[in-house]
């Protein structure tokens, strides 16, 4: 399995806590007491696509505050208007917030039962599929299946933990995951053959838990439930229905304007909510006002280009009354109900058609951006120096359809209008650009930690190529963007570095960074990675640190004092590996900004991995969690002579640390212990020190084949292979 990625940024803290079903688009929000009669907002956001799904609810007093897709529950899409279930995916991550304000989330884990379970008399046998970034040890198989209550197991369900075959009320169970081909498979030995045909037969029931966290209380944070069978989609009827199974939103802002015989229509093309179908394109049609004999005509066009903005019917007679409707077409069906287009009177205005800019001459390529002054309205242009219609009001030879920003890389003469839905024409507007493709600065690259303060963040970049010879950079202009979007003016520096002030709080940015010379601006660097800017309840445990084992217990202090102070009530835990983490400590003072712990002398199977502690500050109803990981650094020992003949043992070896004790077992770090040996100062010119084990006549034992030694500063080397002789 690659490595284990950091839990999300918030995932809530017991009893705060939400609980995810994938398949059933399903959640259950726990905890959140501090918010009893407030509104919170859920939202599924889909990395790349965004939000794809939304419900508001009210949370009540009790367990759970609220759901969403469950029966008792709200639908989504309540009091957001983004009415569709979103098919909850790996990766998703779900959102609580109230006011504006991120309270918790959590992103779907990838572990799942892959197939039916296997029956071999009363053993029972689940297997399925543990996706990189899940934890091994925060995982649990599940079989629920109410039936069981009848049998010895006496209860609904029964659990499979990682580890190996450990006996329960009424059977036995044992969860084995091969990381290598990211796999596992739950053995359960019933006691009974009736409860091993009911596991067999559980159906939905089967299911597999994973979780982002683990608190110091063995509570599950950010828990994901994966059902085997249950089908995709929507949980509840009409709740409403599911991506796949919603008919695509319509256009926005048609209009339809009578031209002679004619009807010509015009819109702004629909945008599939995130998660649906595509949209393929459009059918609009007119009808006829009902008649005596029940009939009417009905006349229309099918358009199969999303991007469309408009079409024309003709065969109309206007002697008649219509209505005018449109829908858009995806896989999942139509507009329901569709968008009924207003009729204008006949038009006889001419549009008119501007650029983005009233510059002529740039020292770099740019883009100019056309835009017409009526919806619907298509604008057309030359750039040859060639009129858009000739005298006639015909349509010349070189004319280009309007369709996106104009690319002005060398001097030219560009020569714009438009015709609006009635057929009006615009005057034609002739520009000369004039670029002189003056040389300008490379993009910079940023460097370094970005510092981030309340509402700011300070940037740093290596300045770039200047463009040339005898070229300085004489400016740097910062711009953020929140979403993609760039938010704020941008700011500007003479020096390689820039603070960036006036962000909103508790929202992530990102940067881009140009440079000028004499000759202007030259292109953008690449953007930064998110950057979460605190608002102003801040949480902050402190850099990360590394605490050199020593001979002795070491104090360990955290520190806390960048945190919000006024009106803060602190609590500081250990975010454990699993409720046995043998590198668990005990925390001094854990309501204050300053604990302390003590790490202890090493002894197996503690580990030097990173320890791992979280700082929650809460002011009122606002609750900040940051989190700060301390890295033991061991020893190094080595083994220099590992020999043993009959009577005769001796071991020898270094290590970087003089007062620390060794350990030598035979065979690995649990087995027998062979003997101990103070580490002593190596004799000059060496440095580090030395130890030594000798064990004589009956002590000296038989070969133990290889050894294992470990320091009680941390350091272990082994298997290493005791020689004859």
């Amino acid at each position: 399995m690659v490595g284990i990625p950091g839990a999300s940024a918030a995932v809530p803290s017991f009893p705060d806590n939400l609980v995810v079903f994938p398949e059933r688009d399903f959640i259950t929000v726990e905890g959140y007491q501090q918010h009893v009669g407030k509104t919170a907002l859920i939202e599924v956001n889909r990395p790349g696509v965004g939000v794809v799904g939304s419900a508001e609810s009210v949370v009540a007093a009790g367990d759970p505050a609220f759901e969403i897709n469950h029966p008792g529950g709200v639908c989504w899409g309540a009091g957001t208007g983004l009415n569709v279930t979103p098919d909850i995916q790996t990766g998703d991550v779900v959102t609580i917030k109230f006011g504006g304000e991120n309270a918790g989330d959590t992103r779907v884990q990838d572990a799942r039962v892959n197939a039916t379970p296997t029956q071999n008399g009363t053993t029972v046998v689940v297997t399925g599929h543990i996706g990189d970034g899940v934890n091994p040890e925060q995982v649990e198989q599940r079989i629920v299946e109410p039936a069981f209550k009848d049998t010895g197991v006496g209860r609904r369900d029964v659990r499979a933990v990682p580890g190996p075959l450990t006996p329960d009320e009424g059977y036995s169970s044992s969860l084995e995951i091969n990381e290598a081909d990211n796999t596992f498979k739950a053995t359960y030995v019933f006691d009974e053959q009736a409860a091993a045909d009911i596991a067999a037969n559980a159906g939905s029931g089967v299911r597999m838990m994973s979780w982002e966290v683990q608190d110091a209380d063995a509570n599950r944070q950010g828990l994901t439930i994966r059902e085997y069978g249950e089908v995709g989609g929507p949980g509840m009827g009409g709740c409403p229905a599911g991506p796949h199974d919603s008919g695509p939103v319509g256009p926005t802002g048609a209009v339809a304007t009578k031209v002679g015989n004619d009807l010509k229509l015009a819109w702004t093309p629909a945008k599939a909510i995130p998660g649906t179908p595509a949209i393929e394109g459009y059918r609009v049609h007119a009808v006829e006002a009902p008649s005596a004999n029940g009939e009417r005509v009905e006349v229309g066009k099918r358009i199969d280009n999303p991007a469309a903005t408009g079409t024309t019917i003709s065969g109309l007679d206007f002697s008649k009354q219509y209505t005018v409707q449109i829908v858009s077409v995806s896989d999942s069906g139509e507009t329901f109900p569709a968008v009924n287009v207003p009729l204008e009177a006949a038009d006889t205005t001419k549009p008119t058609v501007s650029a983005n800019t009233t510059e002529t001459t740039f020292k770099t390529p740019t883009e100019i951006t056309l835009t017409a002054s009526e919806p619907g309205a298509d604008i057309y242009y030359t750039t040859d120096g060639t009129p858009v219609f000739s005298s006639a009001d015909v349509m010349t030879e070189n004319v280009i359809h309007y369709t996106g920003p104009i690319t002005i890389d060398k001097s030219m003469t560009l020569t714009f209008a438009a015709i609006d839905l009635a057929g009006n024409r615009s005057a034609q507007t002739v520009v000369e650009y004039i670029v002189t493709n003056d040389p300008v600065p490379a993009a910079p690259t940023f460097t370094g930690t970005p510092e981030v303060a309340t509402g700011s963040v300070k940037l740093a970049w290596n300045a770039p190529d200047a463009g040339g010879a005898g070229l300085t950079v004489d400016e740097y202009s910062v711009q953020a963007f929140k979403d993609g979007v760039a938010t704020g003016s941008p700011v500007t520096s003479t020096t390689t570095s820039a603070t960036v002030t006036g962000l909103q709080g508790d929202t992530s940015y990102q940067f881009t960074v140009k440079a000028r010379n004499v000759n202007g601006y030259g292109a953008e660097s690449a953007k930064t990675d998110p950057i979460f800017v605190p608002g102003d309840i801040v949480a902050k445990a402190g850099p990360d640190q590394t605490v050199n084992r020593a001979t002795t217990a070491t104090t360990v202090t955290l520190d806390g004092t960048g945190s919000t102070t006024a009106n803060a009530t602190y609590k500081w835990e250990q975010v454990l590996k699993n409720t046995t983490d043998p590198d668990k400590v005990t925390l001094n003072g854990a309501d204050t900004l300053k604990p302390t712990f003590s790490l202890p002398l090493y002894k197996y199977p503690m580990t030097n991995d990173p320890l791992t502690f979280r700082l929650t500050v809460t002011v009122g109803d606002v609750v900040r969690t940051d989190e700060v990981k301390v890295t033991p650094v061991p020893d190094r020992i080595t083994v220099v002579r590992a020999q043993w003949k009959a009577r005769d043992f001796r071991i020898e070896g270094t290590s970087t640390t003089v007062g620390g004790t060794v350990t030598i077992h035979a065979g690995g770090p649990t087995g027998p212990v062979i003997g101990t040996a103070t580490v002593t100062a190596a004799a000059a010119p060496e440095t580090g020190g030395v130890w030594n084990v000798r064990l004589r006549n009956n002590a000296a034992g038989n070969n133990p084949g290889t050894i294992w030694v470990e320091s009680t500063v941390g350091g272990t080397v082994g298997p290493f292979t005791v020689t004859n002789g």
